[in-house]
C-alpha cells in the first residue's frame, strides 16, 4: 500500500515548485537578492516561538558562515553554498511537530567516523545552544 503525503507535505512540495519557478528567470545577484528576500519574509511570517528561533538561527549562520546564501527550501529558511542547500531551519509549525529542527544536508562536512547526527531538535536557544550551533555551522562549512 502506498502512503499518501500529508497536507503539510503537499504544501511543502508546492512551495518548492514555486521556489524553482521564481528562480528560473533570474541569474546572479538578482537571484541571490530574491532568495535572501524570500528567506527573510518566510522568517518574519513564522508564528512564535518559531520566529524567534529562526531569527537566532539566521543570525548565527550569517555571522558564522557569511559565505552561505540565505534562501528558502521547501518553504523553510535555508542557507546554501554554490547554489546547494547546506543547512536549514524546519519550524515546528511546518509539520505540526512539538519542536523545531535545525538540519544539515549531505553537503555539510559533519562526518565523524561512520555515524554522526545531521539534525537537531530545538525548543529554545540559550548561550550553550548558540555555542553548539556556531560550532556545527563552522564545521559544516569546513572550518
Amino acid at each position: 500500500m502506498t502512503e499518501r503525503l500529508t497536507d503539510e507535505e503537499r504544501a511543502a512540495v508546492r512551495e518548492r515548485q514555486a521556489e524553482l519557478r521564481r528562480a528560473a528567470g533570474k541569474r546572479g545577484a538578482a537571484r541571490k537578492a530574491e532568495e535572501a528576500r524570500a528567506c527573510a519574509e518566510k522568517i518574519a511570517a513564522l508564528p512564535e516561538p518559531d520566529r524567534t528561533l529562526a531569527e537566532r538561527i539566521d543570525r548565527i549562520v550569517r555571522e558564522t558562515a557569511p559565505e552561505l546564501e540565505p534562501r528558502t527550501w521547501y518553504g523553510m529558511p535555508a542557507y546554501a553554498r554554490d547554489g546547494k542547500v547546506l543547512c536549514f531551519f524546519q519550524p515546528a509549525s511546518k509539520f505540526k511537530a512539538r519542536y523545531a529542527t535545525f538540519g544539515f544536508t549531505d553537503r555539510a562536512a559533519l562526518d565523524q567516523g561512520t555515524l554522526w547526527p545531521t539534525s537537531f531538535a530545538l525548543t529554545a536557544i540559550g548561550d550553550a545552544e548558540e555555542r553548539t550551533l556556531r560550532e556545527l555551522v563552522a564545521r559544516a562549512v569546513g572550518r
